[in-house]
């Protein structure tokens, strides 16, 4: 079986959809099935290739937008060059691993949909181009012989907003990387001295769109602070280099909040700092409003830390009985949460287990072989 991958987030690992292709990939080539597998990379996409060993290989294929734009170029390559290089290629299955699959193709699609955030809320849906972006891509995705996602939340949303068929839908979980597992307290002391971390800290990692819902927790935090015997908040992630509507600038919040001493900005954190990021937390706290999957609370429960997760979503799934879950939008419930496992060691540890246990369940090989089956499915189907 000969299977083609759309590759244009290939070596973008600061985005959801490049994560996921650059862990699968590794992850399929170690399973050492028959399958062969064609990476398809635009042209003008400036990043070293995976080395893979033969029959599976890397094709940089150009389309004649290239020189028209970035926008115009990408939607020429999902649209025309992805299904025409499947076609040189004898594919038995196309696999595009994010929102964009062709609606046409010679070989059946296999999209991985990890979420409809473009669709589900409004802040998100863009300008009138855009939009007409997601109404092309929605249906090439009701097209596709099989729609993967990372949720049993995204599903319902693709099921009901897209019409598609239930038994055309398949739940594929994602996993953590391997490197995030309990830390010593020497594995993490050189990092948290380096980042010059409180000795007790809640640790917030992630972005600062609307959707991730951190004004909300800052404003927990007024109502927390001089209940949480000292611990303070650490908010990483890169910082808006803009403060607007749609990304609001959690330093100027914190400011007017009064709350500056109680919270500790990392901005930018390496990967290689993250598991002791994680584990020397009292607990991670991601109040997002939606995600498809959300590797970031996954992390943290892998660490052994526990997490505090919005409702709403997938990351009731992803977090289980290792952590709490409250509304994103009920602030009292969140101050709560924030005291509770801050002060409360047996809650804390108990939450830690059961999340290392819930954990476990998440795999890359996993992942790869239940996407394996999902070619196997589409091309007989």
């Amino acid at each position: 079986m000969r299977i083609a991958v759309n590759g244009a987030f290939w070596g973008m690992d600061t985005t959801g959809s490049g994560q996921y292709l650059m862990a699968l990939l590794p992850a399929m080539a170690q399973l050492g099935t028959p399958t062969t597998v064609d990476l398809v990379l635009p042209a003008a996409l400036d990043v070293p290739p995976p080395e893979l060993t033969p029959p599976w290989g890397v094709h940089r294929v150009s389309t004649p937008l290239d020189r028209c734009g970035a926008n115009l170029a990408k939607v020429s390559f999902e649209q025309v060059a992805f299904p025409r290089a499947c076609r040189r290629l004898r594919a038995d299955v196309a696999h595009v691993p994010y929102f964009a699959p062709p609606l046409r193709s010679p070989a059946p699609v296999v999209v991985t949909v990890h979420d409809l955030i473009p669709i589900v809320l409004p802040e998100y849906r863009g300008s009138a181009l855009y939009r007409l972006y997601t109404r092309l891509v929605s249906a090439g995705t009701r097209r596709a012989a099989l729609v993967l996602t990372d949720s049993q939340a995204s599903a319902r949303d693709i099921e009901r907003i897209l019409g598609i068929p239930r038994e055309r839908i398949r739940v594929i979980y994602l996993a953590a990387h391997p490197r995030y597992r309990p830390q010593t307290p020497a594995e993490c002391r050189p990092v948290i001295e380096r980042l010059a971390l409180p000795s007790r800290y809640l640790l917030y990692l992630g972005g600062f769109d609307r959707r991730k819902n951190v004004p909300a927790l800052l404003r927990a935090m007024v109502r927390a602070r001089f209940l949480l015997e000292g611990a303070r908040l650490v908010v990483a992630g890169r910082l808006p280099a803009r403060d607007t509507p749609f990304t609001p600038d959690p330093r100027r919040i914190v400011r007017e909040l009064g709350i500056a001493d109680a919270v500790q900005f990392l901005g930018h954190v390496a990967e290689a700092d993250k598991p002791a990021l994680y584990a020397g937390a009292l607990a991670f706290v991601f109040p997002s409003r939606y995600e498809g999957f959300g590797l970031p609370p996954l992390e943290a429960i892998s660490c052994g830390t526990p997490a505090i997760v919005g409702t709403g979503s997938s990351l009731e799934e992803v977090v289980g009985p290792g952590g709490i879950a409250v509304p994103g939008y009920d602030v009292e419930a969140l101050a709560r949460a924030l005291v509770t496992l801050a002060t409360d060691d047996r809650r804390r540890a108990e939450l830690g287990r059961a999340g290392l246990r819930h954990a476990a369940r998440f795999s890359w090989e996993r992942t790869a072989r239940e996407t394996l089956q999902a070619y196997r499915d589409a091309a007989g189907g």
